[in-house]
């Protein structure tokens, strides 16, 4: 796209994190549509790239066959020159703690868009603060987005944990050969289980996973049915599936209609591993009591595939986060879509709608 002047995206808005940066790279890549970020997580003490968003950015880029401008560490404005998305294997790592979930983020939608499968290998931190663990993107949000049509696998292949990061996932991609499908995130059904993995990692003991599992599961069992089956895993990673000293817990709660939603909590040295547990499953019993169909960690992540769906999507779920907020901004922005937004009488839910764009992968092209 010689000459084309790069769409203006501004990386202050709202939340001014890194998901603007990262929504913008994917919808870039997809539609082909070059793109400039300036005041790059302007939102942040520390503002700029960090590792993990400039291995994003270069993992699109290279999947992209794109060209990008102003990659370095502590770049606050970047512009990105997308080529066309080609599937094939691929390989990424922060260097750091920083999340591979956060990598996902960026790279799924474009592969889903690609002209072949992809197969990503991504070291980071798998279990990280300020980021969807691993285990939920497999458990939760995958679920999720079948619903779109989309399919995926992600295998931990490594656990990883601050500081030392060092983990490692491996990201298996089909594209959608026509596009994804509107989905109907509304209807809640009725409870039918709550499953989890209590993990350890390093010198900790599995005593402790089971304090968080023996802690979120009494408070489950207090406040749901006792029809709803709950079982949590306990696991302690062998030495060679774990690197550094790391603890946490997943839940995901399952619907009749197939709803599926999570609670999670990382460990903490110093803290009552018996908190941890109750955390995920407060989670879990809030989105339960609301009768949400998408949870708060995958709120702002479908935003992006309702906009490139075919047809109209709605969800329902809790009060808007910034994050979501945020992300329906990038997408009006780069795909003109709209955003419905209407309040529930006597609940704190509301339900999103948007009529998308039927986004369709580029038809296969020789790489340069």
């Amino acid at each position: 796209m010689a000459g084309v002047t790069p769409l203006l995206v501004d990386g202050s808005y709202l939340e001014g994190g890194g998901q603007i940066l990262r929504m913008a790279l994917s919808l870039s890549a997809i539609q082909e549509l070059p793109i400039s970020v300036n005041k790059v997580r302007a939102g942040r003490s520390n503002p700029g790239l960090r590792p993990q968003h400039l291995t994003g950015l270069q993992l699109v880029r290279d999947a992209s066959c794109g060209k990008l401008e102003g990659g370095q560490i502590g770049s606050c404005e970047i512009s990105f020159f997308p080529g066309f998305m080609a599937g094939g294997r691929y390989k990424a790592d922060t260097q750091t703690a920083g999340s591979v979930t956060l990598l996902v983020q960026s790279v799924l939608p474009c592969a889903l868009f690609a002209d072949s499968p992809s197969s990503y290998i991504l070291r980071g931190g798998t279990n990280a603060e300020f980021a969807p663990q691993a285990d939920y993107t497999i458990e939760v949000f995958r679920h999720n987005m079948s619903w779109f049509g989309a399919d995926f696998r992600m295998y931990i292949q490594t656990r990883g944990f601050y500081p030392q990061g060092q983990g490692e996932v491996l990201l298996e991609v089909k594209p959608a050969v026509n596009g994804l499908k509107a989905a109907d995130f509304t209807e809640f059904g009725e409870l039918w289980s709550v499953h989890g993995i209590s993990y350890v990692a390093g010198v900790l003991p599995i005593k402790v996973a089971h304090i968080m599992a023996a802690a979120a599961k009494a408070m489950l069992q207090e406040k749901l049915s006792r029809d709803v089956r709950i079982h949590i895993e306990c696991v302690k990673e062998y030495p060679a599936k774990a690197v550094g000293v790391g603890s946490g817990i997943v839940l995901w709660a399952t619907t009749s209609t197939g709803c599926v939603l999570g609670g999670s909590a990382l460990g903490k040295k110093g803290r009552n591993s018996e908190l941890d547990g109750r955390k995920a499953a407060e989670e879990i019993l809030a989105n339960v009591e609301r009768k949400a169909c998408i949870d708060q960690y995958s709120q702002d992540q479908v935003i992006l595939y309702m906009a490139l769906a075919k047809g109209r999507s709605s969800i329902r779920t809790g009060p808007l986060t910034k994050h979501t907020e945020t992300a329906m901004w990038v997408a009006t922005l780069m795909t003109k879509v709209e955003f419905k937004v209407t309040k529930e009488e006597g609940s704190d839910c509301v339900i999103v709608e948007c009529d998308g764009i039927g986004a369709v992968p580029s038809p296969p092209r020789k790489h340069q």
